[in-house]
């Protein structure tokens, strides 16, 4: 959301506040670079950030912080509780809703668990739905819940992703030394803890042990979700962990590796803009335009599967190249301005019978 808070930020007419929630602690310099009077944080107790109570929080700062100076509308991104609470909150008061990133579908609602159902949620609230690509606003007219207006942006993702890549230079320093080869490895998915994460981590030794790459696993900040790692992973011969990353860092990574094997979504946008191949540790996608593409490619969460696309990869320099041809499925990098444009189109006649 940060590019969508530098559009706004360059129109007078925009007045805007920025809400965080604290799901990522640390996020507001990135706002507050763009327009530093704008950002308000409020903190949930970890162990309470359910919808509810993250409901009751924003309800209080939609209805009250801001009952002198009403908004005219409430912007929420994607598909995380928050999301999902804000989406309420503004119902909750009156205010009409805009969703970014809506329209994403798998089509199947334990995977993934619980984001599937919270987008469903929040595009069946939205007055104005800006879908990340046509496939995903088909998605959205295709659903009779759905009574917003639709608007094909772009993923305001690609515009942060694009303004943060670093020359070819700097991006050349990460490369793993020996020749090998480095394989970036993000793993957080609710559906994937238990069985499918031990299956994902004896996968990914077995590679180490086997073949010429080295193994970066980027750890969550969630507890839950980086355990099972480290609790596998840790001393592990041509494994590193890694903590969380500073944007900038992180965008030098995926640029810098050979593949990416992950369970998350972003990744799967992202690998196909910089040219770097996706592996997606899922069974189901919702972003099936990197499916189209050739970037990316479902593997499942079995040891044996992810062992063997990794090596037939490695063997198959022709399908490599096919799949490192950046590609930009999900956006150009103009969809916070293509929001903006949208959001003053809207609310200009409304405000005006105000």
């Amino acid at each position: 959301m940060a590019p969508v808070t530098r559009a706004l930020a360059a129109r007078p007419r925009c007045d805007h506040t920025v809400v965080l929630t604290g799901q990522h602690p640390g996020l507001a310099p990135f706002f507050a670079a763009a327009s530093p009077d704008t950002v308000q944080e409020l903190r949930f107790d970890p162990a309470a950030k359910s919808p509810a109570r993250m409901r009751e929080g924003l309800h209080r700062l939609l209805c009250g912080a801001f009952a002198k100076a009403p908004a005219d509308l409430v912007l929420v991104h994607g598909d995380t509780t928050s999301a999902l609470a804000g989406a309420f909150a503004a119902r909750d008061c009156g205010i009409a809703l805009g969703h970014v990133e809506a329209g994403l579908r798998s089509y199947d609602y334990r995977q993934p668990w619980p984001e599937e159902g919270y987008r469903v949620a929040i595009d069946a609230l939205a007055d104005l739905l800006f879908a990340p690509t046509e496939a995903a606003a088909d998605n959205l007219r295709r659903e009779r819940r759905v009574t917003g207006q639709i608007v094909v942006t772009g993923n305001t993702g690609i515009d942060a992703l694009l303004a943060a890549r670093a020359p070819a230079e700097e991006r050349a320093e990460l490369r793993a030394e020996d020749g090998r080869r480095t394989v970036l490895v993000t793993c957080h998915r609710k559906e994937n803890q238990g069985a499918p994460v031990q299956a994902i981590c004896a996968a990914l030794k077995q590679l180490a042990r086997e073949k010429a790459v080295e193994i970066v696993v980027l750890l969550h900040p969630n507890r839950h979700a980086r355990r099972p790692l480290e609790e596998a992973l840790s001393g592990a011969p041509g494994v590193r962990l890694l903590e969380p990353l500073r944007y900038e860092e992180m965008v030098r990574l995926m640029d810098a590796s050979w593949l990416i094997l992950t369970d998350s979504g972003g990744l799967q946008e992202e690998g196909p803009a910089l040219g770097t191949p996706v592996f997606v540790m899922r069974h189901v996608t919702e972003r099936p335009e990197g499916l189209a593409s050739e970037n990316i490619r479902l593997v499942g969460t079995a040891t044996e599967a992810i062992v063997d696309a990794v090596s037939d990869l490695l063997d198959d320099p022709v399908r490599y190249e096919r799949m490192s041809r950046p590609a930009l499925p999900f956006g150009d990098g103009q969809a916070a301005p293509r929001i903006v444009d949208a959001l003053e189109a809207w609310l200009q006649p409304r405000r005006l019978r105000a």
